[in-house]
């Protein structure tokens, strides 16, 4: 069973607050959902990791999008990237890098052609595949369809109060595959999940 859709208003803040606090939370695509397990924070400004700080497009879509439309590029010429807009005192965006699937796993296996299910969304190219997530989805409102959102879990709660204490089950590490601004402590992962991409240095 899902929960409730997250408003808006919750990417209406900082970027790194929002990457923690979307882990345990559920990403809903069409016939298929999943518990996040792993977000990076980027941020708009003074990131030299950020597509904002050598793209004038993104810095585009930034000015002409609110606060949770997905952002979703093409990497390395091989995988689509879900991110979404955060906007608030400080601009940026929430890569989302793996999953727990939960619904419509007998189609991720078939998108995926792979019958393992912890590595069907290990990874941000290996999620979108899965989730049958492209670039027509671009600046799409996740706020407003119930059917395309993220949704606050059964089991993080929808309160305040439930999801600060579900923080305890997170861990901050440096963020991976990028070379500039590598150091900083933005990416998150729900502590002991085997479906992350990769295990967080201790």
């Amino acid at each position: 069973m899902q929960g409730r859709m997250i408003p808006a208003a919750f990417f209406q803040r900082d970027p790194i607050i929002c990457a923690r606090e979307l882990i345990g939370t559920e990403l809903i695509w069409g016939r298929c959902a999943g518990r996040v397990v792993e977000t990076e924070a980027y941020l708009a400004q003074n990131d030299e990791a950020s597509h904002t700080f050598s793209r004038p497009s993104t810095r585009a879509f930034v000015e002409r999008n609110k606060a949770g439309a997905a952002y979703i590029y093409f990497s390395y010429g091989a995988h689509w990237m879900l991110n979404v807009l955060v906007k608030g005192k400080m601009n940026g965006f929430v890569l989302f890098r793996a999953v727990q699937p939960t619904q419509g796993i007998k189609l991720m296996k078939k998108r995926r052609d792979l019958d393992e299910e912890r590595g069907l969304c290990s990874g941000p190219g290996k999620l979108t595949q899965a989730f049958g997530i492209t670039d027509r989805y671009q600046e799409m409102d996740l706020c407003s369809d119930p059917r395309h959102c993220f949704a606050f879990s059964l089991t993080t709660g929808a309160d305040l109060s439930r999801r600060r204490q579900a923080k305890a089950d997170v861990v901050a590490d440096a963020r991976i595959g990028i070379t500039r601004s590598a150091h900083h402590p933005w990416r998150f992962t729900l502590r002991d999940s085997e479906f992350v991409s990769r295990k967080p240095k201790r």
